[in-house]
């Protein structure tokens, strides 16, 4: 039987300069850019001032880690939960292919039935009901 090796630590980003890695090294080029056409445009005082902001922005951005993750990820999940309702509510309402598909209840025709036991067999079964929002109708 072949053996194949199984990769380890997949999760690390590699390093391309010293311990800089290849995400760091963009942001921090980008960053760079900004700055040099910021000393391009404003005059000195005002480039200082746009230019530490950047580097901030641009070294919290690139080092910061919270809860082990970059922080561009931090953010990222910041913006998604803002954006999402706080409130969730169960919507239960029928779909118009459903209605076509049911029966009209009627109430005079319906006799209580014993309640019915599943066995095992019939979890699968069931399992597929439900996966297919009851389009499946089963035997």
């Amino acid at each position: 039987m072949q053996q194949f090796t199984v990769p380890q630590f997949i999760d690390v980003e590699s390093k391309i300069i010293g311990p800089i890695t290849t995400r760091q090294f963009l942001i921090l080029l980008c960053a760079a850019i900004i700055i040099a056409i910021c000393y391009k445009v404003f005059d000195f005082s005002l480039f200082v001032t746009a230019a530490v902001i950047v580097f901030i922005i641009a070294s919290t951005f690139a080092f910061a880690k919270i809860n082990g993750r970059p922080f561009h990820f931090f953010v990222l999940n910041a913006t998604q939960t803002l954006r999402r309702p706080r409130l969730r509510v169960w919507n239960n309402k029928v779909t118009p292919v459903e209605q076509t598909q049911k029966e009209p209840y009627v109430k005079a025709e319906y006799k209580a039935e014993p309640k019915e036991y599943y066995k095992t067999s019939r979890l699968a079964e069931m399992a597929l009901i439900v996966d297919t929002k009851g389009r499946y109708k089963g035997e």
